[in-house]
């Protein structure tokens, strides 16, 4: 599998972790705390795997903007953020962003 690819899957791995971390509440709820510790491992696997290939720059900036991005949307997509006009732009801002970063390499 390419370094692009891994990234790609590690980054929408953070989105995971993420949502896991906020339904855990404060690693309360054992299920939701497995999911974070196993999608947060294999997330910073996958990111530690792109990076030997890819510059770190580069790498983690695609990485977080991608888990950024999925999370903020699931978040509004599930009613617990306000999905706001100016909101739903900057997250596509920075989806967009990302695709930037793999269009110059």
């Amino acid at each position: 599998m390419g370094a692009w690819t891994v990234l790609v899957l590690s980054g929408v791995l953070e989105a995971v972790w993420a949502s896991a971390l906020a339904a855990s509440d404060g690693f309360r709820r054992p299920l939701p705390v497995l999911v974070f510790a196993l999608s947060a491992a294999v997330s910073m696997a996958g990111l530690a795997h792109a990076m030997t290939v890819l510059p770190v720059g580069t790498a983690y900036a695609v990485w977080v903007g991608i888990g950024g991005a999925l999370t903020a949307a699931w978040s509004m997509l599930t009613g617990r953020e306000s999905a706001a006009p100016f909101k739903v732009l900057m997250v596509l801002g920075i989806i967009g962003c990302v695709i930037g970063l793999r269009l110059v390499g």
